[in-house]
């Protein structure tokens, strides 16, 4: 008799953590592995438009402009352009709210779990970039070097995935961390080395409208709508400075709450056993709602309602506008000849490998991390190896690398063939591990 009170707090205390920690984990794999099919649907169909005797219209389509213009101000874009300035600006939005709730609550919150993904992930950004450069150094080419250290979170999750509940949860976590420390690096990447020509003026104005957001946190404005008005003007001001706009998303959703509100806002919620008739009115239905959200972070509530969108919207109209790739007469020798090709095959599946296994084996050895339980070092190089699925981050940076259609062709081709050798390569690694089955 006496175990049962211990017995109920025991069941409650696991339900607590799989209503907290599980369930918001395995829905976010979920959106995750179902968007990576979307997305290598969408890719498909751009390669099979690009290429097929329609394939003009492809080009025709995304080069068409669109001008939005208030008074004497006018932003004229081509469509591609508006999908990768603005569009992908909600991605990267995601991404900042993402990385926001690993360094708040999740595996980054502290410095023991966060060691292994992020030593691991910094080996996979550096050695990747070190092999590009080897092939193209002392060319025009060099400038993508920041190609082959993305990865793609969707279809590296959506691989892994594929083996289901085979696969150790505390791979899935590893893998899930590394890729956001990853993005991490590929969002320092793209605002470090590629934006040109800073304008001071309104990069401040950005600046000073992060502040406002900061500000208005502070003294307790929830309203959405503001937000959406001071975000629409730090992402205008950030792509006029020169940085490149998708870094606004990254700000805004790094300063947005991770916190509750108000986390006792659910217990002066009435109750619907003790209200009666007063439960069905309108007003006690709208109090309910907003101690509801209230007891939610900000974050969490934003990250769960728009990554359904960018999962099935915003990343395969992205792939639609970008994977396009036409071959041409250009015979497969011919493209796989190419330093440009080379380096990033080479640095997305050779360099992801040696970069993530290496400096996590000699972080080990040194005492500095410790494998988590259950998982092997042949498990680690599965990890590592989806990781070298860079596809979407890849091909962003593709575009800002190079301006020159044969060196962004040769760049796109790599991609495209790494992906697909790195996704094989990490399932056989898995197929082949010892202890897979834990």
């Amino acid at each position: 008799m006496s175990s049962e009170p211990n017995d109920v707090s025991s069941s409650s205390g696991v339900r607590r953590i799989e209503r907290n920690l599980l369930r918001p984990v395995r829905e976010f794999l979920d959106t995750e592995v179902a968007g990576a099919g979307v997305l290598l649907a969408a890719t498909i169909v751009a390669l099979v438009w690009a290429n097929s005797p329609l394939g003009a219209s492809y080009e025709t389509l995304w080069a068409t402009k669109l001008m939005i213009g208030l008074g004497r101000f006018v932003l004229e874009e081509d469509l591609r352009h508006w999908v990768n300035d603005g569009l992908m600006v909600i991605f990267f939005f995601v991404i900042g709210l993402e990385i926001k709730r690993e360094l708040v609550q999740g595996e980054l919150n502290e410095l023991k779990k966060a060691a292994l993904p992020a030593i691991a992930a910094v080996g996979g950004m550096i050695v990747p970039a070190l092999i590009f450069l080897a092939l193209n150094r002392g060319t025009d080419a060099a400038a993508g070097w920041g190609i082959p250290m993305a990865t793609d979170i969707a279809f590296a999750l959506g691989a892994l995935a594929l083996f289901g509940r085979r696969v150790p949860s505390s791979l899935r976590v590893f893998l899930l961390s590394l890729a956001i420390v990853d993005d991490v690096g590929a969002i320092l990447v793209i605002a470090l080395f590629y934006s040109e020509g800073i304008q001071a003026v309104p990069l401040l104005l950005a600046v000073a409208g992060i502040a406002l957001v900061v500000l208005m946190r502070r003294v307790g404005i929830w309203w959405v709508p503001i937000y959406v008005v001071v975000g629409t003007g730090i992402w205008l001001a950030t792509l006029i400075s020169g940085v490149h706009a998708t870094i606004a998303g990254v700000a805004l959703g790094l300063v947005t709450p991770a916190h509750p509100l108000d986390p006792a806002s659910l217990e002066r919620m009435p109750s619907p056993q003790h209200a009666g008739a007063l439960w069905l009115k309108p007003e006690i239905a709208r109090a309910a709602k907003l101690r509801v959200q209230e007891a939610v972070p900000v974050a969490e509530r934003l990250a769960h309602a728009l990554h359904p969108w960018t999962s099935y919207l915003v990343i395969p109209v992205f792939a639609l506008a970008n994977a396009g790739v036409t071959f041409g007469g250009t015979g497969v020798g011919e493209i796989l000849a190419s330093s440009v090709t080379q380096g990033v095959i080479l640095g997305l599946v050779v360099g992801k490998v040696v970069g993530i296994w290496g400096f996590a084996r000699v972080a080990q050895r040194m005492g500095v991390v410790r494998l988590p339980e259950g998982i092997s070092w042949m498990q680690i190089a599965a990890a590592a190896s989806f990781a070298g699925i860079g596809f979407t981050v890849s091909l962003f940076i593709t575009d800002l690398a190079f301006s020159d259609e044969p060196l962004v062709s040769e760049a796109k081709i790599g991609i495209l063939v790494a992906s697909v050798l790195a996704a094989i390569l990490g399932s056989l690694l898995l197929r082949i591990s010892p202890g897979k089955y834990r």
